[in-house]
């Protein structure tokens, strides 16, 4: 997992415009909303990379590295974090929340389950 600082390309009067990604390839965005509690993913994906940008509300992910302990990072609001093939991650929603994922790899539409791997034992089981 890797938080990503977003700096803004250009700024005036009339607001901000910031760049999310460039120069990669994704192959899916999708819109995840959560309730307060409610848990999410407890997996992870040998191919697929994940981009999170949390658009309002709060989460948290954990994440874990294979061999390393747990890792918790709440999310707030502009926030940006990618996780990569193997890395096992959770969400939890601390309040209503809407996430956007940007996916590069086998993750989208049809082919959502095809690289998706259940933990044995979850990471997180809520708040």
């Amino acid at each position: 997992m890797e938080k990503i600082s977003l700096v803004p390309a250009f700024k005036d009067a009339r607001g901000e415009i910031t760049d999310l990604l460039e120069n990669e390839t994704i192959n899916a965005i999708t819109r995840i909303t959560f309730s307060k509690g409610a848990v999410r993913a407890n997996h992870y994906h040998k191919e697929t990379t994940q981009w999170n940008y949390l658009i309002s509300g709060s989460i948290k992910l954990v994440s874990q590295i294979p061999g390393e302990p747990a890792v918790e990072t709440v999310m707030k609001p502009g926030d940006f974090i990618v996780t990569g093939p193997h890395v096992r991650h959770a969400l939890v929603g601390l309040e209503e929340a809407e996430l956007l994922v940007f996916t590069k790899g086998p993750r989208g539409g049809k082919e959502y389950e095809s690289d998706t791997f259940r933990l044995d034992v979850p990471l997180t089981t809520g708040l």
